[in-house]
C-alpha cells in the first residue's frame, strides 16, 4: 500500500495565481512531483523550483538561482547569509507575473542542470574529543554501532560529551548514551 504525501496546505489566498504558474510552468519540460509537502519541479530527477503561497506573496524558488544571470533583479535570497543557492522570485498580484521572462528563467535554470552547474553542500567534518575517541578505541562494538548513525545524529552524540566541561559530567553522559547508540536510539528521536 503507498504511504499518501502530505500536501501543503499553505497557499492562503493564491490559489488562483498558483494556477497561473502551474500553467506557464507546464509549458517547459519540467515535471511536477510533491517534496516537502508542495509542488517541486524536477528535471532528470533534480529539483528545478518549486512554487507555493505565503502571508504576503506567492512566489517560485529556484532550487539553484543563485547560479542564474538575473539580468532583471527579480530573485532575492529569503535568509542572506544563511539560504547558499535557493533564490525566490516574489509576487503580490497575478499583474506582476510575466510569463516569457519567468519562462527564461526557468529554461536557464534547466541548462545549468544540464551543465552541472549546482551547489554542492560542503560537508563538515565532525569533531570528536578525546573522551570520545577513547571510548570509541576500547569498544569495537560500541564503535560499530555508533557508525550506523547518519553523520547528523552522530553530531549530536559528540556535542552532547564535548559541551560537558568536567570529566565527572562526561563520564555520567556517556553512561547515559551509550545503552542508547548499543540500542540504535539517537539523542533527540524522543522529540521526533
Amino acid at each position: 500500500m503507498e504511504e499518501e504525501k502530505y500536501t501543503w496546505n499553505k497557499v492562503n489566498q493564491w490559489q488562483d495565481e498558483l494556477e497561473i504558474l502551474k500553467s506557464i510552468i507546464a509549458k517547459t519540460e519540467l515535471v511536477e512531483t510533491i517534496k516537502w509537502g508542495g509542488p517541486i519541479y524536477t528535471f532528470n530527477n533534480k529539483n528545478i523550483i518549486g512554487i507555493g503561497g505565503f502571508k504576503s506573496y506567492f512566489g517560485v524558488w529556484f532550487m539553484n538561482g543563485v547560479y542564474l544571470k538575473d539580468k532583471h533583479q527579480v530573485l532575492v535570497n529569503a535568509q542572506e547569509g544563511v539560504t547558499k543557492a535557493l533564490r525566490q522570485w516574489r509576487f503580490q498580484s497575478k499583474e506582476e507575473i510575466n510569463e516569457k521572462l519567468l519562462l527564461q528563467y526557468i529554461k536557464e535554470a534547466i541548462a545549468n542542470e544540464e551543465k552541472g552547474i549546482s551547489y554542492k553542500p560542503v560537508k563538515k567534518d565532525v569533531a570528536i574529543c578525546e573522551f570520545f575517541k577513547n571510548e570509541l578505541s576500547i569498544d569495537s562494538k560500541f564503535t560499530k554501532a555508533f557508525e550506523k548513525f547518519p553523520v547528523y545524529k552522530q553530531k549530536e552524540f559528540l556535542e552532547y560529551i564535548a559541551s560537558a566541561k568536567q570529566e565527572k559530567t562526561k563520564t555520567t553522559r556517556m553512561e547515559k548514551i551509550k545503552p542508547m547508540i548499543l540500542q540504535n536510539i539517537g539523542l533527540n528521536d524522543k522529540y521526533k
